[in-house]
């Protein structure tokens, strides 16, 4: 454990100027060590981490981290800024960079150590001490806890890592409260009044790295500069030890802290609660007290806890009801792409093997020959269409568990269901999953008494909400909603012309406008409810390959334009650039992702000119396309193959020409500056900010 961190994974004269280049560096220190198998593989995944969420803290501190299939033991490197590194921090760059590396998977004492880590970070005097470190062994000895800053600037996991590890998932009771733990049965009546307020708290990030134990100590310090008791549970990959029962029934509030579902959310039920991420945890610690008291004195209990169910994920409290209904819509979504792809590429499969007339075919229960391949293709065609009838269910299961939680799955599935039954297909999913959410949600906010809470998850809201949502289906609003979505089918089988045309154009605009974002998924999403069907029109087959088509362009272009004019990009974009060409062609967006957030104004826009340059041609060629995924590796299933690639073609051009020449119409390429520490920043002020003020 000790060789965690070494001297040769140290830099105390990082001289580079993005945050990109600042990985490179360490992660080269960590190949140099074998402790990184793959360096391009290791730093797209802490790049796809980064993307998340940003990993500045304030306090001029950097983390980019992640969990890596290309580490192969946890590992620890530090850089020190002269300059300073942009990480996204809201008070400006960070001196002091950790990369974070994880194994896949791993759940050991070395994750305990990184966690420990993560909790010295919110000391001043171990961030003090590693500034003024003289040399690279002086930090990586403070780092492990072989020396401690100060007399009691060590005061810590770093100084006793084996007690750290002895509970991995949770803060002791008095290192977490600055006071002894509620006892065991402690009297939470009015009786004890003069007793400290006590908040239990759950911390937890994507990666479970970093940002949940930082958190937990943020939280944790604040707590005793208030003088409450608060314990908190870190769910992250050090392990996950749940908080004692009996600590959570002698709270008298709850924090969530987390960018991940909390686990075992119903054990926090009847409590007041404050619901925020992570990095909430970590910068407003004391706001978060002082609004979970706030709601315990105004007896607020949420919606969920009066139920007796779990708590609401209502995310930041800053969060409009815009923000909220993207996360309730992209959740149902998130959860029936897997059903889409898997049932369109089994229905496409089926079509290719069995021929066109396969959909005419008796099921393979009455009738299988295990030497035809008509069977076969009947075989998968006839199982794709079962995963395609789960499409509507599970978008409106799921937007209604994305608003309540799992108190609304079963109303949520039960209206999905009727709405297949009464033909109101995708949006009658739609408004399904909204409405099983807010009738929940509406029944959450009855008090009830104690005595019947238990029975309310289980018998009361599944019972009451499914009548009142079967209701509303089959007798209000179903007929009207099954009414406009015929006519949204015929609208989009009647389509020809210049009309198809434009909608091409549209879709590849919304597609390459936000590269996976909400914008790209209603576009996506509208194209696979065309085709979760047996029998898709040939409109919304079409359409499925406009989306398909226009998706793959942004990635193709960069990894063209980093190929033909390498100059006028960095070395980690030209790299970024190779591994573009495999993410295009598989029709994942996101490979464009780092050019846009580097360069913004000028990558953005060029890809939504070659986007839609490329859905439109896609829908006058006539191309269609059933597989809801793929990229190039389905081509065999796409109506007018060599058109359709010619529209990528011309899409992918046009795109990456228009990057070349907005890229090449500034005073001097980004290369001088990253492979150029020394040069005068007064040469060329602008062109130094370029990156940023795109």
């Amino acid at each position: 454990m000790s060789d965690m961190i070494t001297a040769d994974l140290v830099d105390l004269d990082l001289s580079v100027d993005t945050k990109e280049a600042a990985a490179r560096a360490l992660a080269e220190r960590m190949v140099a060590k074998g402790r990184v198998t793959d360096l391009e593989g290791f730093l797209a995944d802490v790049a796809a981490r980064e993307a998340q969420m940003p990993t500045g803290l304030d306090g001029g501190i950097g983390i980019p981290h992640c969990r890596s299939a290309h580490v192969t033991e946890p590992t620890l490197a530090f850089g020190r800024s002269a300059a300073g590194i942009d990480f996204g921090a809201p008070d400006g760059p960070a001196d002091l960079i950790f990369l974070i590396a994880a194994p896949a998977g791993a759940d050991d004492a070395h994750l305990t150590i990184l966690s420990s880590l993560a909790r010295q970070l919110m000391n001043t005097e171990f961030t003090d001490a590693l500034r003024s470190a003289g040399d690279a062994g002086t930090a990586a000895a403070l780092i492990r806890g072989d020396e401690a800053p100060s007399a009691e600037g060590a005061q810590g996991a770093v100084d006793a890592p084996e007690d750290t590890a002895a509970a991995p998932g949770a803060a002791s009771a008095g290192a977490a409260a600055g006071s002894t733990a509620p006892a065991p049965g402690a009297s939470t009546g009015p009786d004890s009044a003069e007793r400290p307020f006590r908040i239990v708290a759950v911390t937890s990030c994507p990666t479970g790295i970093a940002h949940t134990y930082m958190a937990a100590e943020s939280l944790e310090n604040a707590g005793r500069e208030a003088g409450v008791e608060l314990i908190v549970e870190t769910q992250g990959s050090a392990g996950f030890t749940r908080l004692d029962p009996e600590a959570i029934a002698a709270a008298d509030g709850v924090i969530f802290a987390h960018d991940v579902p909390v686990r075992d959310k119903d054990r926090f039920a009847g409590k007041p609660t404050v619901d925020v991420g992570v990095k909430a945890g970590i910068n407003r610690p004391a706001e978060l007290i002082t609004e979970v008291r706030g709601k315990a004195e105004r007896g607020e209990v949420t919606a969920a806890a009066a139920a007796g169910t779990p708590v609401e994920r209502a995310g930041d409290s800053t969060e409009g009801y815009g923000t909220k209904l993207r996360k309730w819509l992209m959740s149902g979504v998130s959860y029936m792409v897997p059903f889409v792809a898997a049932g369109g590429l089994l229905i496409a499969l089926g079509f290719a093997i069995g021929g066109w007339k396969v959909n005419k075919a008796p099921s393979v229960m009455d009738h299988f020959v295990w030497t035809q391949t008509g069977s076969w293709g009947a075989l998968l065609f006839q199982i794709g269409v079962v995963s395609f009838g789960f499409l509507v269910p599970v978008l409106a299961g799921y937007i209604a568990y994305g608003m309540a939680d799992r108190p609304g799955l079963v109303p949520g599935f039960v209206g999905g269901a009727i709405a297949l039954t009464i033909n109101a297909g995708f949006l009658g999913g739609l408004a399904a999953g909204l409405i099983a959410g807010g009738v929940v949600m509406a029944i959450q906010k009855v008090n009830i008494p104690a005595a019947l809470r238990g029975i309310m998850p289980v018998v009361v809201i599944p019972l009451i909400s499914s009548a009142i949502v079967g209701f509303l289906m089959f007798v209000v609003i179903g007929k009207p909603i099954a009414s406009a979505q015929k006519g949204l089918t015929d609208w989009l089988n009647g389509l020809t012309g210049t009309n198809a045309i434009l909608l091409g154009a549209l879709l590849g605009l919304m597609m390459c406008f936000d590269l996976g974002g909400p914008v790209n998924k209603v576009a996506y999403t509208f194209a696979t409810a065309g085709i979760a069907v047996a029998n898709p029109s040939d409109s919304a087959m079409k359409i499925m390959a406009a989306v398909m088509a226009a998706g793959m362009v942004p990635p193709l272009a960069m990894a063209l334009a980093t190929t033909v004019r390498g100059k006028l990009f960095t070395q980690t974009e030209r790299e970024n650039g190779k591994a573009a060409w495999v993410l295009g062609a598989s029709f994942i967006s996101e490979g464009a992702i780092p050019f846009a957030a580097a360069d913004p104004l000028r990558v953005i826009p060029s890809s939504m000119v070659g986007g839609a340059i490329t859905g439109a041609l896609s829908m006058g060629f006539g191309a269609t396309l059933r597989a809801p995924h793929g990229g190039i590796f389905v081509v065999p299933l796409i109506g007018n193959p060599f058109l359709y690639l010619i529209a990528i073609a011309v899409g992918v051009c046009v795109t990456a020409a228009l990057v070349v020449l907005l890229k090449g119409m500034r005073k001097q390429a980004p290369e001088t500056t990253a492979t150029d520490p020394g040069a005068n920043p007064a040469a060329a002020p602008k062109e130094a900010k370029q990156p940023v003020a795109a």
